[in-house]
């Protein structure tokens, strides 16, 4: 019988292509099944979203091209990960087919039928086992306090999503791991998955993964996936998911979109993060999606925090979410005391204050390890001239280069580009150009001279080691520096916001937040928020050996101790800070009290960009229920020009999820309209971002 399927493509909803093609084939296909198609003049990657008998209404049959393969070797994709997707691409304003498309591996791609059989066949072999931290010793459960239990016994009877509001130190990655213990052995099909904010937490979650499960379900039962991944791997990974030889996946955002047929369980991992929130393409959020997908699939979902987002928060204050509370520490261990450091009272220009400093040696001297965050890597932010007044700009970018003293580059970390350190100043000739501000990389170096007379119990010099996204970008560096670090061999640890989230770091016991005030008066009503995360998250990382958590401690260097925000963080005391921000976010109308979108217009000339935006925002007030929603002015981004481009944007407003959304369905044929308005001329691309998390 011949069939007329409708296939997805990776066509950008600015394309004007539509949301499906529509195909010819000799046989109804699957809703789901993976097909090869011609467009244009290559055939490309599809996947069937249905397939009706007669030909769609005003499509020629006699010039309707015929699909070029059926890559029937494996499984067609689920109905609900169909239904995921397209929700995702209705929800953030993309089409189902990029959505689609996009989320599966690249070299799925290029596969032909015969090359993805060779595929499917290595997965036969047994997967070689990965390097194990612990030594291969198994990982068996443990036995679990009443907070666990209660919070264990309340995710498996619970009917909604689950809030797992538990302290750092709290034991929630054992109520995950026994949760999914529990789904995998009710149903020999099942599936879990483990959503991480970041990569370099999945090393340590993965080993403690593989020591629970790969002795019961075999070497290949726990699968990685993430950028971090070569395409094989990637492509290795997401097929034993899709064919069920994979009973836990654990991913970063990009593993929501995983193809999980047997899926039970779903377990996000320091919710709050705003890593899980894409921030191209598709600028989805993992966390929400992670959340509709559950429902979708009839299975759980669990959120696990210790400083919970405010929009879970509040969800589960009014009741959609059930929230579990696990408060104590395993052990009866304690929470780090609270030491604020007024930096009023310090020497001037002192890096560390002296107390600080001295705490710091004593620790090291009783064979302790202290954790110092500074959240910017490099050497320093900035180079300049103070005869001239010249600074490090990027050529490119509205935004400095930063110094890396370690190979004498100047490095802007939005465009990529790097260029020697000059001898003298570009501008008038100086010689004497000096850094401007302080980074990791300068940090570790006067940590190192500061404390070089302090010695470590056994007589030996301490040693000061820096983690952050330059000093862990080589293959394998990471988990060199955590088992160097869980093996002692690191006494004070430099480090950027990596570090103090989700690590286990049995020796710490004392750490130190430097510069936290930047965020304190930030324009962004999210920065507080973020900024009570990062802290509570990073004094998390101190005292979790119940041995040394009487002793554990968490020092913040501020200019302002009074503020309200250094109050609830002398208490632990997360529910008064979220109340007090709440109250806030109600009384000016933001974000879990409104809904917003950005309408983002890159172009060649700041001009152009505001030219769409304007444009757009003519076009929008016909639309029906234009009135229930509010459109600010175009202006230009913070940082406004990245690698040459200039970038603007436009706030929409509304009081409810629903009105925004049928607003921005009806405004999106009109952005594609836009395109062509003469003050438009040079736009190079736009994209709506839904529920932004930075404006």
């Amino acid at each position: 019988m011949e069939a007329w399927p409708s296939v997805l493509v990776a066509t950008p909803v600015h394309s004007g292509l539509g949301e499906v093609l529509s195909y010819r084939h000799t046989t109804v296909l699957p809703a789901g099944t993976l097909v090869r198609v011609p467009l244009g003049p290559r055939d490309v990657l599809g996947i069937v979203r249905d397939c009706p008998t007669s030909p769609p209404q005003g499509l020629d049959p006699a010039t309707s091209r015929p699909v070029s393969a059926v890559l029937d070797a494996l499984p067609p994709l689920s109905a609900g990960w169909l239904q995921l997707v397209r929700f995702a691409g209705q929800y953030y304003q993309r089409s189902m087919g990029e959505v689609a498309l996009g989320s599966l591996p690249p070299p799925l791609r290029d596969l032909d039928t015969t090359q993805l059989a060779r595929r499917l066949k290595r997965l036969e072999k047994p997967a070689p086992a990965a390097a194990d931290p612990t030594g291969g010793a198994a990982d068996v459960p443990l036995a679990l306090h009443p907070e666990q239990r209660a919070a264990l016994a309340g995710l498996q009877t619970a009917d909604r999503p689950v809030l797992l509001f538990g302290a750092t130190g709290s034991g929630k990655t054992e109520v995950y791991l026994q949760a999914a213990e529990a789904e995998l052995n009710a149903r020999p099909d099942a599936q879990v998955l483990v959503l991480v904010p970041e990569i370099n937490l999945t090393p340590q979650f993965e080993a403690r993964l593989r020591a629970r499960f790969d002795a019961r379900f075999g070497t290949g039962a726990v699968v990685c996936l993430h950028s971090g991944l070569t395409p094989a791997q990637r492509l290795a990974g997401w097929l034993a998911a899709h064919t069920g030889r994979a009973r836990i996946v654990l991913g970063t955002r990009m593993a929501v979109f995983a193809s999980l047929p047997g899926l039970r369980l779903i377990v996000v991992d320091e919710e709050h993060d705003p890593s899980y929130k894409s921030q191209d393409g598709a600028r989805y959020s993992a966390r929400d999606l992670a959340v509709y997908r559950a429902k979708v699939e009839g299975c759980q979902v669990v959120l696990g925090s210790a400083t919970p987002s405010l929009e879970s928060w509040h969800a589960a204050e009014q009741g959609r979410y059930q929230r579990l509370d696990m408060p104590g520490r395993i052990g009866g261990g304690r929470l780090p005391r609270l030491r604020l450091v007024d930096m009023n009272h310090q020497p001037k220009g002192a890096l560390l204050a002296p107390p600080l400093l001295q705490a710091i040696a004593e620790r090291v001297i009783r064979g302790e390890q202290c954790l110092v965050l500074l959240n910017r890597r490099g050497y320093a932010p900035v180079l300049a001239c103070h005869a001239c007044g010249w600074k490090s700009g990027c050529p490119h970018c509205s935004a400095y280069r930063v110094f890396h003293k370690i190979d004498r580059s100047l490095r802007c970390h939005h465009c990529g580009t790097t260029s020697r350190v000059p001898r003298a100043c570009p501008d008038c000739g100086n010689l004497d150009i000096a850094p401007v501000g302080r980074g990791t990389e300068q940090l570790e170096e006067q940590l190192a001279e500061l404390l070089v007379e302090v010695r470590r119990p056994d007589g030996s010099p301490l040693r000061v080691a820096r983690m952050d996204a330059d000093s862990t970008r080589l293959k394998g560096a990471l988990e060199a520096q955590l088992d160097a670090l869980h093996n002692g061999e690191v006494d004070v640890l430099v480090g950027t916001q990596m570090v103090a989230k989700g690590h286990d770091f049995r020796r710490i016991t004392l750490v130190a937040a430097l510069n936290a005030d930047a965020a304190l008066f930030a324009s962004d009503h999210r920065a507080p928020e973020r900024l009570f995360a990062l802290l509570m998250q990073a004094g998390g990382r101190a005292g979790r050996d119940a041995l040394h958590s009487e002793a554990s401690e968490l020092w913040v260097q501020t200019w302002h101790p009074a503020h309200s925000l250094f109050g609830h963080l002398k208490t632990h005391d997360f529910a008064g800070f979220a109340t007090a921000e709440l109250t806030e976010r109600e009384a000016a109308g933001m974000p879990p009290f409104a809904h917003q979108a950005l309408l983002r217009a890159d172009a060649r000339t700041q001009e152009a960009a505001q030219g769409f935006l304007d444009a757009a925002a003519r076009a929008a007030a016909d639309l029906p229920g234009a009135d229930e929603v509010t459109l600010y002015p175009a202006v230009p981004l913070t940082i406004q020009r990245v690698a040459n481009v200039e970038r603007a944007q436009l706030l929409v407003e509304a009081g409810s999820r629903p009105v925004l959304q049928r607003f921005l369905a009806a405004w999106q044929p009109l952005l594609l309209a836009c395109r062509s308005d003469p003050a438009a001329r040079g736009l190079m691309r736009f994209a709506v971002d839904v529920d932004p998390l930075a404006l």
